[in-house]
C-alpha cells in the first residue's frame, strides 16, 4: 500500500460496448467547451448527466446544494445503471471528451478529494494507452470500463496521444459508508494532511509567506503568520 493513495482503481467493472452505445445516444445532445478555458490546450468538451439545473448543457460542477438528473441520463439506460451502481449520493455527473491531441494542463481542484468530501470518480468509455494522467507527478493510464479515482486536490494534468478523443463518464460522489469501504477494499489510505494546512505552502517558502504577512499588516494577516511560525518552530525542535 501507498503512503497515501493520488488516484485508486476500485474493483468495479462495466461493459464497455454498453458504455459506447450510450456515447453514442449522449451525441444528439449539445456538448459544452469546459468553462475553465485556462486549463487546457486544444478541444475539451462536456455533458451533464447530472446538473445544478437539471439541464444537459449546464456542465458547471461547482458547489451547488442540489443537484437533478438530466434528460439525457433518462435517456441512456445503461449510464442510468452505472450511475445508480455507485450508492451514495452524487452531485455533477459529466460526460467528458478531450480530443485527439488535446492536453488538460497541470491544475488542482480544491476540495476535490474524499478527505474534503467529494470523490471524483472516473469511468473511462472510450480510450487509449496514449491518454495518460500525470497525477503528482506520476504517470498512469485509467483504462475503459474500470473505475478510477482521483485525488484532484493533487497537481494534475491529462495528455491524449491517440489518435481519438477520449471520454469518460465522471461522477462527483459524496462520501458515505458504502463508498468508505469501497475504497478500503481497494487498499485506500488517507493523505497526509498538509503541514501548514495549505499544500501551496512548503518548508521551501514558508518563511517568505510569513513575510508577507505579516507586512500587510492586519490582524487576520499577522494571526496567519504567527501560526505558521508555530508550526515551522515545531517541526524544527
Amino acid at each position: 500500500m501507498k503512503e497515501s493513495t493520488p488516484w485508486l482503481r476500485l474493483p468495479l467493472s462495466f461493459d464497455t460496448p454498453a458504455l459506447m452505445a450510450d456515447l453514442e445516444l449522449s451525441r444528439a445532445s449539445r456538448w459544452r467547451g469546459h468553462y475553465n478555458d485556462q486549463a487546457h490546450a486544444g478541444n475539451w468538451q462536456c455533458v451533464a448527466l447530472r446538473s445544478a439545473s437539471g439541464r444537459a448543457d449546464d456542465i458547471d460542477a461547482r458547489e451547488h446544494d442540489d443537484f437533478h438528473d438530466t434528460p439525457l441520463l433518462e435517456h441512456c439506460a445503461f449510464l442510468r445503471q452505472v450511475t445508480d451502481s455507485f450508492l451514495c449520493e452524487k452531485k455533477a455527473v459529466r460526460l467528458m471528451a478531450l480530443e485527439a491531441g488535446a492536453r488538460i494542463l497541470p491544475h488542482r481542484d480544491r476540495g476535490g478529494s474524499i478527505e474534503d468530501g467529494l470523490a471524483r470518480i472516473h469511468v473511462p468509455i472510450q480510450t487509449d494507452p496514449a491518454v495518460v494522467f500525470t497525477i503528482d507527478g506520476e504517470d498512469v493510464h485509467f483504462e475503459a470500463g474500470g473505475a478510477w479515482y482521483m485525488n484532484a486536490n493533487c497537481l494534475h494534468a491529462v495528455r491524449n496521444d491517440g489518435q481519438r478523443e477520449r471520454v469518460h463518464l465522471v461522477l462527483d460522489c459524496v462520501p458515505n459508508p458504502w463508498l468508505a469501504g469501497l475504497f478500503a477494499a481497494s487498499g485506500w489510505s488517507p493523505r497526509p494532511a498538509p503541514k501548514y494546512g495549505d499544500p501551496s505552502i512548503t518548508d521551501d517558502n514558508v518563511r517568505e509567506v510569513i513575510a508577507v504577512l505579516r507586512g500587510a499588516g492586519h490582524a487576520t494577516a499577522i494571526a496567519m503568520a504567527a501560526r505558521l511560525q508555530s508550526i515551522a518552530s515545531e517541526h524544527k525542535s
